[in-house]
């Protein structure tokens, strides 16, 4: 991968003594932190006032409730919690320069972090490009009674390649990464006053080879026609900065995974100069102590946790946790966390491979969701918008989020906990093109990093490595060492492996297609759940509410809203009644909002219109979600014997699938029969000519001739070749009061039978004998009876 220049930087100071801070005196000496963790930042009122926003093309609910010198004020890391911080979002001093240039004389523009310079929201709102380097720079001081305590300068994320000075001195190595967060012990580098933080950024995007997702600086900031499934993108700090004092010895990371087979909590406590000291954990509800444990620092120890309360997305229960460093009995550090008790695995689940959450297969339907803003870009307005998005699933009935390569800030994380949504969580793409060795150990680490960062979030249930091939390489491999590296958790190796040129791994707990509109099928194997990674693409644009007014698209206009709720609860409903009885186990809707030129969103990119009939889609997943918590297991029929298969429409019951001039149909059939249409009625059920584990039909009075399909018509033919094999081929699904046939080599697709005709037919597909009317399930549904003709 390659690199600009870096600018000369002065050598670092010699290392303040540990735990030697200097006390302040100057304007911020006030900047004494309680556990709100208000901001103090000391930003000189005169140039926050010079400052403005710029105009977003488009407006969401909170663009106006963006404080200038506080934004996005609370605590940005909810799961390793301390009392004393500081926020340092808010007015900074800004330039930009070349990429290979040395710090500029001037920082002649002011920005308001966290927002990237792309967004409105940051004042800036122009391109940025790997030719430019961005620079940051303000002054803080330190409060006096953080005195004796180290001060840690903490980054959210920052994309690409950072740098940072603190009083003219580089902090550290050189950040290279845009999604994972990562901090500085800058105690040695304060004067004991005004600090003074300078920051560079160079961030190469598309062409630089690292991690970008769907960002592009291609055609600038402005709304404009085109841009596809790509976006603007998003340059520099785009997370909460804060400042905290800890001990000498303090705890840096916490990781808590639920072990419900021993009904405990596994804990491992990570620290810095904490050799010799030992971790206590307490765990607690209400204010009353569930559980205590000591184990040491650096390994992994249980925490017993009796009869717990689990965590589910309908009862999302959270217990709180504190982790305290001792040493003796003296405690060093104490942080705060929480945790759900909740297990993930895959698991045979009568005879198809399923997700299993606690043990238990549940239907998991969500949405793509991109994380993008019109104002802000990669960066949530305010935290109430982050929570808004999550909200707006659990409206809809959705029980999960596919966060699409993006990671976001560890808030959303916190609102996808306690609000009880699953998430699957996409590593970023690199660029569309095959990466090269630099590339590759660049995305690995971070992936690494990313996990590490997350690994004690409940809601978060799956890893996606790669998506439709991007940047593909090394499948199996990275499956097999992302499933290594977190076990607690299912990882899916590549999502969309029938799409775009993508190549399958082979591996992992799930196999993922794509399919548009869809919803289509995806088989399940011996050892993995099928899952559909996206679907749908719906669109309706509205009038108002475009990014650039006739620049949208979708995979399927939709002429009308009415048109869109009937066509959008008619893919949920066949996913109920075709593809999860088929063995689809969870599924993923395109989108939850419209992104720039997308118009496929059930909420416009502005967030201010619901282009849906909230309680109908609602309805519809939770009835989704119910009908998967009863869903039997494929039925057995014994092959070698003859059987006639009897329609169950209540309308049609005396009527049986028989053939007539090599076509098939329904008639009555009675004792009083002719011997001829009892034979014709008749059919010998064999294994499957395709797959084994299916079945076959054969004709009773034309042996090698078999029930086919053929443009969706079914009849009665002889036949070789795979194709034909497959097209001979039925699947046993349940049914109530019979038995559901769907085709081998079309698994949405069942027999069925309408106007005495026998069909292929897929619940609210577009042919005729298609439909989604209440009918369709007792017209595809079969009782297998004895032979008419023996």
């Amino acid at each position: 991968m390659s690199a600009p220049p870096q600018p000369a930087l002065p050598a670092p100071p010699p290392s303040a003594p540990p735990g030697v801070l200097y006390r302040l005196t100057t304007l911020l000496a006030a900047l004494a932190l309680a556990v709100t963790g208000l901001l103090a930042a000391g930003v000189p009122q005169a140039r926050a006032a010079s400052w403005a926003p710029k105009t977003p093309p488009m407006t969401t609910p909170w663009t106006s409730q963006v404080p200038v010198d506080r934004p996005l004020p609370e605590y940005p890391r909810p799961q390793l919690t301390r009392p004393d911080w500081a926020n340092l979002n808010g007015i900074w001093d800004f330039a930009v320069t070349a990429a290979d240039a040395g710090r500029p004389a001037v920082f002649g523009e002011q920005i308001r972090v966290p927002f990237v310079a792309e967004s409105a929201l940051s004042g800036i709102q122009r391109r940025i490009t790997e030719n430019d380097r961005l620079w940051y720079k303000r002054t803080f001081t330190v409060p006096a009674n953080w005195n004796g305590r180290r001060v840690k300068l903490n980054f959210g994320a920052s994309d690409w390649q950072t740098t940072v000075q603190v009083n003219g001195s580089q902090v550290g190595a050189v950040h290279s990464g845009g999604y994972d967060a990562f901090s500085y012990d800058i105690t040695p580098y304060l004067n004991g006053g005004t600090n003074e933080i300078v920051v560079s950024v160079w961030d190469p995007t598309q062409t630089g080879g690292g991690a970008v997702g769907k960002q592009r600086n291609t055609n600038g900031v402005q709304p404009h026609s085109g841009g596809g499934i790509f976006y603007t993108a998003a340059s520099g700090i785009w997370q909460t900065v804060w400042l905290e004092p800890v001990a000498a010895a303090n705890v840096t990371r916490l990781d808590l995974v639920p072990d419900l087979a021993a009904n405990a909590l596994r804990v491992t406590v990570l620290g810095e100069n904490a050799g010799g000291r030992t971790a206590r954990i307490t765990v607690s509800t209400g204010g009353t102590t569930v559980a205590t444990a000591t184990g040491p620092v650096g390994s992994a120890f249980s925490v017993a946790v009796p009869n717990p309360h689990l965590w589910t997305p309908e009862d999302p229960f959270l217990y709180d946790v504190r982790a305290d460093l001792l040493s003796g009995s003296a405690t060093e550090d104490s942080v705060g966390s929480y945790t759900g008790m909740r297990s993930i695995a895959v698991a045979t689940v009568n005879g198809v491979e399923r997700p299993v959450l606690n043990g238990r297969f549940v239907f998991q339907t969500g949405t793509l969701d991109q994380g993008y803003w019109p104002d802000g870009i990669y960066t949530a307005p305010t935290d109430d918008a982050l929570r808004s998005d999550l909200q707006k699933h659990k409206d809809l009935g959705f029980n999960m989020v596919r966060k699409h390569i993006k990671v976001e800030p560890q808030r959303w994380f916190y609102w996808a906990d306690r609000l009880g949504l699953l998430v699957w969580q996409d590593m970023p793409a690199m660029d569309t093109r095959t990466p090269d060795s630099a590339a590759r150990t660049q995305w690995e680490a971070e992936y690494h990093r990313i996990i590490d960062q997350h690994r004690s979030s409940p809601a978060l249930i799956q890893w996606v490595d790669e998506n439709e091939g991007w940047g593909q390489y090394d499948q199996a491999r990275i499956a097999d060492d992302v499933k290594a590296y977190d076990p607690s958790r299912l990882v899916d190796n590549m999502s969309g492996v029938n799409c775009c040129g993508s190549v399958d791994g082979g591996n992992g707990d799930v196999v993922d297609n794509h399919v548009y509109v869809g919803p289509g099928a995806t088989r399940p194997t011996a050892t993995r759940a099928a899952v559909l990674g996206e679907y749908g693409g719906l669109g309706r644009r509205v009038p108002g509410h475009e990014w650039y007014p006739g620049g949208g698209f979708s995979y399927e206009d939709q002429p009308s809203t009415a048109a869109l709720n009937d066509r959008f609860t008619g893919l949920l409903d066949s996913i109920r009644l075709n593809q999860m009885p088929a063995g689809l186990s969870a599924s993923v809707y395109t989108e939850i909002t419209d992104v720039e030129n997308e118009a496929n969103g059930l909420l416009s990119y502005d967030r201010q219109v619901v282009k849906v009939d909230q309680n109908r889609v609602r309805s519809a997943n939770l009835a989704l979600i119910e009908a998967s918590r009863t869903t039997p297991g494929n039925p057995v029929l014994q092959t070698g014997a003859y059987e006639s298969l009897r329609v169950t429409t209540p309308c049609c019951t005396t009527r049986y699938l028989r053939h007539y001039d090599g076509l098939a149909n329904t008639d009555p059939v009675d004792a009083g029969s002719t011997a001829l249409l009892k034979a014709d009625a008749t059919w010998k059920v064999v294994p499957g000519l395709a797959d084994g584990s299916c079945y076959s039909f054969e004709s009773r009075n034309y042996p090698g001739e078999y029930l086919r399909h053929r443009d969706s018509r079914v009849y009665r033919e002889a036949g070789s070749g795979a194709l034909f094999q497959a097209d001979a081929t039925f699947c046993a699904r349940p049914g109530s009061g019979g038995v559901r046939f769907t085709a081998y080599n079309y698994p949405d697709r069942y027999l069925r039978h309408i106007d005495s005709q026998v069909w292929i037919a897929t619940y609210g597909g577009p042919n005729a004998w298609d439909g989604n009317t209440p009918g369709f399930v007792a017209d595809t549904t079969w009782s297998v009876d004895a032979p008419w003709a023996p």
